[in-house]
């Protein structure tokens, strides 16, 4: 790999000729990374460029072992030309995904192969300087082990819930002690270029690019997680809104109660919808006396998690199945809104409780039906993801991978 190109690739400053050869040089890695393989005629055809130029930057990029020579075609008549293609332990890209009490990171190469992992590193996500170096520390940690050199990581996405604005680094709910965007501070932990992310988003764009869709073109992804995230898939590309925060699907107003949501306001749909409410909501079921089979596996009840509450009611517990059943009903109100408004193809259920497979779907398919306009919610298919949550940091790897590459904005 060169060293020279990948300072090329971040660097805002190159100008004239040499700015020239490095944007068509990602341009063709774009077409590789979108079409798979290419020849020289194509390329020159698809960016009106001269086919000496074309073959220039082609051996140049041969040279730099980022693009393979995968020899002749085999379905034209005549002289058959070369087909060329990304070399796939080129360059690498990982993707962290930062859940409330574990990290999961994947890291993929420039033909999209997950190469490596790790899953549900124990950790525990809170608002300070012990946390955020504790995450640093376990980051570090898989880049040593990798069987990877550092200077063929192109980048890290860290992915963390609530209100991230990519474009400019910052994140506004977790790690925002510092005035410098956060990802200039993991930039200097990590010696890596460093991209944050919300991790419904990167969680959605692995979805929507991974098999999640066929020929839709609108779709819509709901996390639901201890809160809930929306993912919103506008003509095959990611809606992030003015700030990049689009998607509080959690924080509309949809119930007259006095809870009080994490945002700081009453009514959210986070707060009788989520897993977090269905956590408190088993949990005081138990402490007011009713029975589970929860309380013969936790002395303390406190210590129930979701995946405790989705086992059980997949054996039958009618305390779990009745919980989660009415989290479907009220969650499908808040999609009936969604379904009205955006009238989309495709809506993807992912996150922890979509383990709960038809305990939540069923419900929720009622409530949309009873919620939403029949002649608008006829054109929407629902499914329930299979990929789990883990698949964020995969997400976080490919959303990285193609946006270096400018696949997508």
């Amino acid at each position: 790999m060169s060293s020279s190109f990948l300072k090329d690739l971040h660097n805002a400053n190159i100008s004239g000729v040499a700015y020239k050869n490095v944007q068509l040089k990602k341009k063709i890695l774009a077409y590789f990374a979108a079409h798979e393989l290419g020849t020289i005629a194509e390329l020159s055809k698809a960016f009106n460029v001269s086919i000496p130029k074309i073959n220039e930057s082609i051996n140049e990029l041969i040279e730099e072992k980022l693009v393979k020579d995968y020899g002749k075609q085999t379905s034209n008549v005549g002289r058959k030309p070369n087909n060329y293609g990304l070399e796939a332990n080129s360059a690498f890209f990982i993707g962290v995904q930062v859940s409330e009490d574990y990290i999961s990171i994947a890291m993929i190469n420039m033909k999209k192969e997950l190469v490596a992992h790790k899953d549900e590193i124990p950790f525990l996500l809170e608002n300070n300087e012990r946390s955020l170096q504790h995450l640093c520390k376990e980051i570090k940690d898989f880049v040593t082990k990798i069987a990877a050199k550092q200077e063929k990581i192109l980048g890290i996405g860290i992915n963390l819930s609530g209100r991230i604005n990519y474009r400019t680094g910052y994140s506004y709910s977790y790690f925002n002690f510092y005035e410098d965007p956060l990802s200039n501070f993991f930039e200097q932990q990590l010696g890596i270029h460093t991209f944050l992310e919300n991790d419904t988003k990167a969680l959605s764009y692995g979805e929507f690019t991974n098999g999640g869709l066929s020929d839709e073109k609108d779709a819509l992804f709901i996390n639901v997680d201890n809160g809930i995230g929306l993912g919103i898939m506008i003509n095959k590309q990611l809606y992030y809104g003015k700030s990049g925060f689009s998607g509080e699907f959690g924080h509309i107003p949809i119930f007259d109660n006095d809870i009080i949501c994490r945002c700081g306001k009453k009514g959210c749909l986070e707060t009788e919808a989520s897993g977090h409410a269905l956590r408190k909501k088993i949990i005081e079921a138990i402490q007011n006396g009713a029975t589970s089979i929860l309380t013969k596996k936790f002395s303390s009840i406190e210590d129930v998690r979701l995946n405790d509450i989705i086992l059980a009611a997949k054996k039958d517990d009618t305390l779990a199945i009745e919980a989660i059943n009415e989290i479907g009903e009220k969650l499908g109100r808040g999609m009936a809104a969604l379904i009205n408004i955006f009238n989309p193809e495709l809506i993807i259920i992912g996150g922890i409780l979509a383990k709960s497979e038809e305990y939540l779907s069923l419900p929720l398919k009622n409530s949309i039906n009873k919620y939403s306009l029949s002649m608008v919610n006829k054109d929407t298919k629902i499914v329930l993801s299979t990929h789990g949550e883990k698949f964020a940091a995969i997400g976080a790897s490919l959303l990285l991978r193609d946006r270096l590459l400018e696949i997508t904005k």
